[in-house]
């Protein structure tokens, strides 16, 4: 082995020891970068490094995500959450697991219209966990809802993750957008037979709502479904619908999301100059922390690239003999286990750069991968013992729901999890069939 490909392997132990040292992901991409660049650069390596920046910076793509967050932030303040959870109640709080279906379903919604991991899990947790306690559900189920439902900002459009992997790995946003529209909607169907059965088979795990409760005048069931439900699709429509279609561009549609939540707080009563502050500093907050771990992971990535470390990965998947099977499982693997320590950006900085010349060369369709990437992603935020869901739960959580009770909760869902990806693996029309259609577009 050279020189430079020894450096490139080398880069990952640094990384991880310079995060399990406690520093930030994104400063850790960062000086890992610097410090292996300047072996192969030397004094060139802070211009190459700017060069790296200017690179990122000229995606225009990017400046869709602090959009989409404005979104997610203003749309958790604008009074559409509670509504939904009270008319996914009022229709579904008579079946078996009825609070647990209302919270899965409410999570899809509600991650259709802000696309960023862990604010679904926050802002449904704190209105579900004390509504499932009080009526005796299963801690682990309320655990495993909760987490589940909270991980659907990722494979659900607008996700923030796909944005980013489709502005990485040159693919189109719309297509990507609608590739992973059937396996989140399928996910989101195996959660609910999931609790369903679960609930059937041990009602006692999730009892239904007592029939005086349940009982509500259709006038009003139809009223809060109204109110509630159709400007949050409408919503939704109008942003996803038009960057499927070819409509609008992300950054055109993501800036219609970012003025309908503005609306939908007027129209609710609840914009206020504090909330529209508070929104934007959570949108400032956020976004630079996703551009700062764009601007590392790139650099991180350009770096380990031109000190060989493609040609490394090329020899290592033409050592093991892999067809395209087993390089596809592998890649999942690395991306799934490095899911356990990266955030997601990281996670897609670092790996499809990387990935993605060796599957065009193997004839792997990338659209395809993409998919699969995704749910394996979402699936490494819930996997213990590293889930980042349990830890946005943690911090949520009552004090007598415990990590036990939370790690027994995820695993059936993570089952599920994994059930969406052999399906995707085994009929890949799955995630290409809708993106064929709107190319007809």
């Amino acid at each position: 082995m050279t020189g430079e490909p020894l450096f490139a392997a080398l880069m990952f132990p640094a990384l991880f020891l310079l995060i399990f040292l406690g520093v930030p992901v994104s400063f850790s991409l960062i000086t890992v970068a610097f410090a292996f660049g300047w072996l192969v650069f030397g004094d060139l390596t802070p211009l190459q490094l700017y060069r790296f920046i200017v690179s990122t910076a000229s995606i225009h793509v990017l400046v869709a995500v602090p959009l989409f967050v404005f979104m997610g932030a203003m749309l958790e303040r604008s009074g559409i959450a509670e509504r939904l959870f009270e008319a996914m109640r009022l229709w579904l709080g008579r079946l078996p697991g009825g609070l647990s279906l209302a919270t899965i379903s409410m999570c899809a919604i509600f991650a259709a219209g802000t696309g960023i991991v862990g604010a679904v899990e926050a802002l449904v947790g704190l209105m579900a966990i004390p509504a499932m306690l009080r009526y005796g559900y299963d801690k682990g189920l309320i655990s495993g809802t909760i987490c589940a439902g909270g991980s659907l900002g990722t494979i659900i459009p607008p996700s923030i993750v796909v944005v980013i992997y489709a502005s990485t790995a040159q693919l189109s946003i719309g297509e990507l957008f609608a590739g992973i529209l059937i396996p989140g909607l399928a996910m989101v169907a195996f959660f609910l037979i999931y609790i369903v059965l679960r609930c059937v088979l041990r009602p006692q795990d999730g009892p239904r709502l007592p029939e005086d409760e349940a009982r509500v005048p259709l006038g009003r069931k139809l009223t809060t479904t109204v109110t509630a439900l159709v400007p949050a699709l409408l919503l939704v429509f109008a942003v996803v619908g038009s960057i499927m279609l070819g409509i609008a561009s992300p950054t055109e549609a993501a800036a219609v999301g970012a003025a309908g939540t503005i609306v939908l707080a007027v129209a609710y009563r609840r914009f206020t100059v504090g909330r529209f502050v508070e929104a934007l500093r959570t949108t400032i907050g956020i976004n630079a922390m996703i551009l700062l771990i764009v601007v590392g992971g790139t650099m991180f990535t350009s770096i380990f690239i031109v000190s060989g470390g493609d040609d490394l990965v090329a020899s290592l998947v033409e050592a093991l003999r892999l067809g395209p099977t087993g390089m596809i499982a592998l890649f999942l693997l690395i991306i799934f286990l490095l899911g356990f320590v990266l955030d997601w950006v990281s996670v897609v900085l670092i790996c499809i750069p990387i990935f993605n010349p060796l599957l065009a060369a193997a004839g792997v369709d990338a659209l395809w991968f993409a998919v699969m990437a995704v749910v394996v992603i979402q699936t490494a935020y819930l996997t213990p013992p590293m889930a980042p869901a349990i830890f946005y739960l943690r911090a949520i959580a009552p004090p007598h729901i415990t990590y036990g009770d939370m790690y027994r909760g995820v695993v059936p869902f993570v089952a599920c999890q994994g059930l969406t990806l052999v399906t995707v693996m085994a009929w890949p029309q799955a995630a290409t069939y809708l993106p064929s259609l709107v190319r007809g577009f």
